[in-house]
């Protein structure tokens, strides 16, 4: 089943990108009639489904990796949790240290990526309907891509705050090809509107081809409330109870479950199944993920893979927040901090940190440099957290909810809580997700909705504004946004630069 959707991105994405990219001037400017356009595309079913799968491509974009870091660590050294032996990776290094600029690859890399894909998702929106085809199917293509530009249009009005809002094709001659900032909740309002089209359009709940799912629309959903519900919009209860809701819809569906073992969240026989609501999906010798040599320690030669960065690794004060006990910081569950020798497989290599298990392929690593471990951007650990979190919002502790919160903590072999009052119960949950989330590109967003961080000291959470990093850092109220790229106020004037940058 995997093979689904994974070859498919593979055969369709790149020819399909290129007459779908506002990018290229030289490329939209041809008269050659034999080239492709949006207008003598979108004529049959295959035409739709290979529009689709071009937008699911711009997923795997951040994701890549060298030995100059990659996009995806932006959002975990913001965090000040993540430490790294890349010394040559400047990206990373000036966001570790609050030292950030518009120049950064790394923003550059999200900016870019987010708007391919809803460019491409703008393209299906406007032209799929039109083609003759089966309705259930038209309207599930749909669907998957209103999710789709839902969730990209996420990551940047979280990343960036006010950016344009393009939700019509464009081209060279368009009025809106230099778009002006749209206000953050008039963002918020067509995310929702997206997903809450996307849940009506007859999507299966759960499966397991990688493909959107009613599950995945729902846990977004979930995702959207909450966030609505605290900062920057702050409008309350009425979106914690949409949140809870919406979180609880997908609990009750019993379409997903807590993996017995931590060891499933790194084995691609798992991908798309049980916890992994929604991945990023990929193919070993085909199109592999890429974040292995990222995430194995630099030069210690423990692995097939011939680059072998050290990029990041858990702070080790982090690690010492977890609790007594707590399976996940136990050898090789989350983390590892020893491993063998591709030299010797029976020799020990101590690698003097904390790196990053939870997403390391052993057989890539052991035997065949190319990994085809997904990579999870919705899973069921988090719903069940969301749920936590916002129904202790709207009425305090319940039994649902510790229940919730406490199939987090049976997994990881801790005592069970009952009879915390409401704001130990939040702080509770908020742990929890520090925790069990951690490293996922999870945590800075929920650093930045509550205007909260975890003092990894004290074991309190803490102002975001005047908290300081274990390793020195403090944040500013500058940290609350990434900066617009330089490349993109250079080419539209109509942008307005951050504050502080």
């Amino acid at each position: 089943m995997k093979n689904t959707i994974k070859t498919r991105f593979g055969l369709f994405t790149m020819a399909f990108s290129l007459f779908l990219s506002t990018g290229c001037s030289d490329f939209l400017e041809e008269s050659d009639p034999t080239n492709i356009t949006a207008e003598s595309y979108f004529k049959t079913a295959e035409h739709a489904e290979t529009a689709i799968y071009s937008i699911y491509s711009s997923l795997r974009s951040v994701r890549g990796g060298s030995y100059g870091g990659s996009p995806w660590l932006m959002l975990e050294f913001a965090t000040g949790l993540a430490d790294s032996d890349l010394g040559q990776a400047d990206n990373s290094n000036i966001i570790r240290n609050l030292t950030n600029t518009s120049d950064n690859g790394y923003g550059k890399a999200y900016w870019d990526s987010s708007y391919k894909g809803i460019a491409n998702a703008n393209l299906a929106i406007a032209n799929i309907p039109e083609i003759a085809m089966d309705e259930a199917k038209k309207n599930r293509l749909m669907g998957e891509a209103r999710f789709l530009r839902a969730y990209y249009y996420y990551n940047l009005v979280r990343i960036f705050g006010s950016v344009p809002l393009i939700t019509d094709p464009i081209d060279l001659g368009s009025e809106n090809l230099y778009a002006s900032p749209e206000t953050v909740e008039n963002i918020y309002a067509s995310i929702e509107e997206d997903l809450t089209l996307a849940e009506a359009s007859g999507l299966p709940f759960n499966d397991t081809t990688g493909k959107v799912t009613l599950g995945a629309v729902k846990s977004l959903l979930s995702s959207v409330y909450l966030t609505m519900a605290g900062y920057p919009l702050q409008k309350g209860n009425e979106y914690y109870k949409k949140a809870a809701d919406k979180a609880k819809e997908v609990i009750d569906s019993d379409e997903y479950s807590l993996f017995p073992s931590y060891a499933d969240l790194h084995d691609p026989a798992s991908n798309n199944i049980g916890e992994n609501i929604f991945m990023v999906q990929y193919e070993a010798f085909v199109d592999p993920s890429d974040w292995q040599p990222l995430i194995i320690p630099y030069n210690m030669n423990i692995s097939a893979y011939s680059a072998q960065t050290g990029a990041i690794y858990a702070n080790q004060d982090f690690i010492k927040s977890y609790e007594v006990g707590d399976k996940r910081v136990e050898e090789k569950e989350f983390y590892y901090t020893t491993y063998t020798s591709k030299f010797d497989r029976n020799e020990t290599v101590v690698l003097g940190g904390y790196f990053l298990y939870k997403h390391f392929d052993i057989v890539a690593n052991l035997e065949t440099a190319s990994s085809d471990l997904n990579w999870d951007l919705i899973r069921y650990a988090e719903v069940l957290l969301i749920y936590a979190e916002a129904q202790n919002e709207i009425s305090g502790p319940t039994i649902e909810t510790e229940e919730a919160l406490n199939k987090i903590r049976r997994r990881a072999e801790l005592v069970e809580y009952s009879g915390l009052s409401k704001e130990q119960f939040r702080e509770a949950v908020w742990k929890e997700k520090w925790h069990e989330l951690s490293y996922e590109n999870v945590t800075w967003f929920d650093m930045i909705r509550l205007r909260k961080a975890l003092n990894v000291t004290t074991g309190n959470f803490e102002d975001f504004v005047g908290h300081k990093f274990a390793y020195g850092p403090t944040l500013t109220a500058r940290e609350l946004l990434f900066p617009i790229p330089t490349d993109e106020l250079r080419n539209n004037e109509n942008l307005v630069q951050n504050p502080g940058y």
